[in-house]
């Protein structure tokens, strides 16, 4: 079952984002990037995890990106024939990439005070 959960997943991630590509000619829309999907194990929901390339305008698309959900779920169902039931998508910001930042910003300093101590 895991392996089907999985391909469904990866599944939903590339559909939802060619129609990022293909269908929504809004400029918020250019920079954003479907990092992961999270499918229930019953199939009835699924998370989508956006990265917004400039963090400024991070809650306006993910605002925008929510009001139009349904649109994507419509269009997700009409190219996803495999499975029966397209799962109800919720749409959060990933955050993994300012904690990387984050943590690569404390390796930095810790060097740096490292290579001060050492002269």
């Amino acid at each position: 079952m895991k392996f089907r959960l999985s391909r469904i997943e990866s599944l939903i991630k590339e559909e939802i984002s060619l129609i990022f590509l293909y269908k929504l000619q809004d400029p918020d829309f250019r920079l954003i990037t479907i990092t992961e999907v999270k499918v229930s194990p019953d199939l009835k929901y699924a998370k989508i995890y956006i990265s917004v390339y400039d963090k400024e305008k991070r809650k306006k698309a993910l605002q925008k990106v929510n009001n139009i959900k349904g649109m994507i779920r419509m269009e997700l169902a009409s190219k996803i024939k495999s499975i029966r039931c397209i799962p109800d998508i919720t749409f959060y910001i990933d955050e993994t990439l300012d904690y990387v930042e984050k943590i690569d910003g404390l390796f930095r300093k810790i060097h740096e005070d490292d290579n001060k101590t050492a002269e």
